[in-house]
């Protein structure tokens, strides 16, 4: 069985997933849709995909497109991503699922109620570091774990300013100022990705920027928003506790890796930082640092990666880790490029997997539900001075 897929915008991220789409046994064509017409345009001629649609509205009516893939800007998924479903469409969706708990809850029920695929294209559930843990997990080797660390620390001079005035033309600085907290996905899905359980609340706190270039501006932000950094306490079901932190103000080198993660159990504990990462129980450390190393495979002159900002193109050319399996991946996606710390091979194989064999892919609905919603209700804590927020759950995928 394959499928066509159709492609909804044209921006930085969506040209090597649809070389990757495009490259799999399993996806017969590939369509692409922009608001900006040439930008689809050029992406369909550069990858050489089956053509162009003039609107969203045009491709969910046509019965030639089985599947939609939504790379649009971070607040636009939850509309576009229900329209698909009721459209009939199986989806993927680049993150975060949404950006209310309304928009979460109408996306849960529309994939119970219609059978459909969705799935949420979370890098860190791939991460090595996630792999690994989530392995000594399912092995005992921690121990009991109750306590673990999440960061996605991406500071705005490393490619987000180019980024958003890619994606926001004129008003770009209206969108720049994107709350950090309603994007958790890539520090939350790395713990919760590893550590089998769901944040059930969250207190949480923001800083106020101080650049004062116009970006975290409330008189200017689409948000109303001035926060750059913040961090989140997260209670956990079951009993323990996580941490993370999003921060977009940061001397770090956010082009090494942007996400890391520690996890503490008591028999054994590992953490990572930019350029190590560490094994420790209680005889000693041991350094793992090569286990959890992307081989870097850069691909000059790859056209995928020809629109993305420069401090941006170290996401794209990571190869895989030693930890990562890639005997389950098709053939073809041998020496296509990968990026964010190997995981996009697997993201493309798993939806792919799911929609044509119709089973739960690792990132459905309901665990897309768990990666996302702490960060929603962080937001509100926030907001609210750090007060303590219960976190609504929709429990497991159905059969899973």
């Amino acid at each position: 069985m394959t499928f066509s897929l159709g492609i909804v915008g044209a921006g930085q991220f969506s040209g090597q997933f649809a070389t990757l789409f495009q490259a799999h046994p399993g996806v017969r064509e590939v369509h692409v849709t922009d608001l900006l017409p040439e930008r689809a345009e050029r992406l369909a001629a550069e990858r050489g995909l089956a053509g162009t649609f003039p609107s969203y509205e045009a491709m969910l009516e046509s019965p030639a497109v089985d599947a939609v893939a939504v790379f649009t800007q971070r607040w636009t998924h939850g509309p576009l991503v229900l329209r698909a479903l009721n459209a009939g469409k199986h989806v993927y969706s680049a993150v975060p699922m949404a950006v209310t708990t309304e928009e979460i809850a109408a996306i849960v029920e529309a994939v119970r109620a219609t059978g459909l695929t969705y799935m949420m294209g979370e890098t860190s559930h791939y991460h090595p570091a996630t792999v690994h843990a989530r392995d000594r997990i399912a092995r005992g080797a921690f121990g009991r774990v109750f306590y673990a660390e999440g960061d996605y620390v991406h500071d705005m001079d490393l490619g987000f300013y180019d980024a958003y005035r890619y994606s926001g033309g004129a008003d770009w600085k209206a969108t720049a100022s994107y709350p950090p907290l309603l994007y958790p996905t890539h520090s939350v899905g790395g713990v919760l990705g590893a550590w089998r359980t769901h944040a059930v609340s969250v207190s949480a706190i923001g800083v106020r920027d101080e650049r004062g270039d116009g970006v975290f501006d409330r008189s200017v932000s689409q948000f109303d928003n001035d926060v750059s950094n913040a961090t989140a306490l997260f209670e956990v079901a079951g009993g323990g506790s996580f941490r993370t932190n999003e921060f977009r103000r940061v001397g770090y080198p956010s082009h090494i890796r942007e996400s890391r993660f520690r996890f503490f159990g008591t028999e054994a504990s590992m953490e990572q930082l930019a350029t190590v990462a560490l094994w420790q129980d209680k005889n000693g450390v041991e350094d793992i640092s090569e286990l959890l190393e992307p081989r870097r495979t850069p691909t000059p002159g790859d056209p995928s990666s020809a629109h993305v900002a420069p401090a941006l193109r170290a996401a794209f050319t990571s190869g895989a880790a030693p930890v990562h399996d890639r005997s389950r991946l098709p053939g073809e996606f041998d020496g296509l490029p990968n990026g964010h710390e190997g995981s996009h091979h697997f993201l493309a194989d798993d939806f792919v997997t799911a929609v044509t064999t119709r089973t739960q892919p690792p990132v459905n609905a309901w665990v897309a539900a768990r990666y996302t919603l702490p960060g929603v209700i962080a937001h509100e804590s926030a907001r609210q001075g750090g007060v303590r927020l219960e976190i609504p759950d929709f429990g497991d995928a159905p059969g899973v």
